[in-house]
């Protein structure tokens, strides 16, 4: 049996908070406005693996009234999530993910956010695609005023 979800993200942009996209710190004038550490492309992934598991969305499991996740690493909620696949019977598949950011340009950390979100998702790198996208100038991401993400997941029963 497989199981398909989709998960979305978006942040407002600030002055004086790191930007963290797939557990990659990046060298930015503004990060994402958040409860945790304000990772568009790992709640968009984690919400992606909870729809697909119809468990809710990550806000459910992980609410921002909940001080014990204020500032959390979004790879650790990640992780979290992923134990809850395996609970449930399900491994991950591959996932296909999208950053919405203006700038800066990502191109150079790609790499190192598959490598984080593989690891996380126990599944090889070869299975995670990342890819990186402007506004055009359009819309708050157009406008540096957000950072957007959109991930699809497919789970694959484990095999008894």
């Amino acid at each position: 049996m497989f199981r398909i979800g989709i998960g979305s993200d978006t942040h407002r942009l600030v002055a004086d908070r790191p930007l963290i996209l797939g557990g990659v710190l990046i060298e930015s004038d503004h990060g994402a406005e958040g409860h945790s550490d304000g990772d568009a492309l790992t709640h968009a992934l984690a919400d992606a693996l909870l729809g697909a598991l119809c468990e809710a969305d990550l806000g459910a499991h992980f609410p921002d009234s909940d001080e014990q996740w204020k500032d959390a690493d979004s790879l650790q909620l990640l992780a979290r999530v992923v134990w809850l696949a395996h609970e449930r019977g399900f491994q991950v598949g591959n996932v296909d993910a999208t950053i919405m950011l203006e700038r800066p340009k990502l191109r150079d950390h790609i790499d190192a956010m598959r490598d984080n979100l593989a690891r996380t998702l126990d599944v090889d790198v070869a299975c995670v695609s990342v890819k990186a996208k402007t506004g055009e100038g359009l819309d708050a991401v157009g406008r540096s005023e957000a950072v957007s993400a959109q991930a699809i997941v497919l789970l694959a029963a484990n095999k008894t």
